[in-house]
Order: structure tokens, then C-alpha cells, then sequence
């Protein structure tokens, strides 16, 4: 397990380092393509790293990640069932790999702002809570 905490904890710095840089973007005043690009491109690191956390766990625990057209839908969906997490972080981290997908297969220029700053707003108490959660299944 000391190997899986390693690696959490690598995952957890960069997850830190993207919420830092994503505090920073939203506090610019005037926010262009560039800004909220930026601002889209952080989020998608953000949740990156949270389903890096849960894959790591799940190898830990020998379980075969997912592997369908669904499969981030359905890691949350395993994570669920193997009470890594709950269902009510579930249920508010699904808005993240929508946005992902939004944000992998579209252009910069059609992100929306306010959108994004609903996202943003919320991501730090996911995170936390996210935290928490994983901490307390590791313990068990």
C-alpha cells in the first residue's frame, strides 16, 4: 500500500498545483478565449487527476478497470460500488468528465464562461470531499 499512497499523493500535488493556477485564471478581470481556455484546460486536469486516483486504487485492489466507450461513467460507477466513494460525490463529480468530453472535442472559442465559473466554484469542496472520502476507504 505504501507504493499506492506514493502515487495518491504525486496525483494530490498536481491536483493542488492545477487548483492554483485555476484560482489564478479566474481572478483575472477580463477573461478572453485564452482566459477561459486556460480556466477549461485546469478543470480537465483537475478531474484527470481524480480519476487517476481511482484507477490507482482500484489496481491496488486488483480490479480490472473499465474499458468501453463508457468507461469514465463506469469508473465512477465501480468506485461507487466498491465504496471508495459515495454517490452523492458521484452525483457531483459527473458534471466534470461531461465538461471533459465538452472540452476535449470542441474549440477553445465555444467555451462559455459562466459555465465555467459554476465548474470552478464548485471544484475545490468536490476535491475536498473527494478527499475525504478516499481517505476514509483507505483506512478500512
Amino acid at each position: 500500500m505504501d507504493n499506492l499512497h506514493k502515487k495518491i499523493l504525486a496525483e494530490e500535488e498536481n491536483v493542488e498545483l492545477a487548483l492554483s493556477n485555476l484560482d489564478d485564471a479566474m481572478a483575472r478581470k477580463e477573461k478572453t478565449v485564452i482566459e477561459l481556455a486556460a480556466i477549461g484546460a485546469f478543470l480537465h486536469n483537475i478531474y484527470n487527476g481524480i480519476e487517476n486516483i481511482l484507477k490507482q486504487i482500484l489496481y491496488a485492489q486488483e480490479v480490472e478497470i473499465p474499458r468501453s466507450d463508457t468507461w469514465h461513467k463506469d469508473l465512477l460507477n465501480l468506485s461507487i460500488s466498491m465504496e471508495i466513494i459515495s454517490e452523492r460525490l458521484s452525483d457531483e463529480l459527473y458534471q466534470y468528465p461531461t465538461f471533459r468530453h465538452f472540452f476535449v472535442h470542441a474549440y477553445g472559442f465555444m467555451l462559455e464562461e459562466i459555465h465555467l465559473k459554476e465548474l470552478a466554484g464548485n471544484i475545490r469542496e468536490v476535491w475536498y470531499r473527494f478527499l475525504l472520502e478516499i481517505e476514509i476507504f483507505l483506512k478500512e
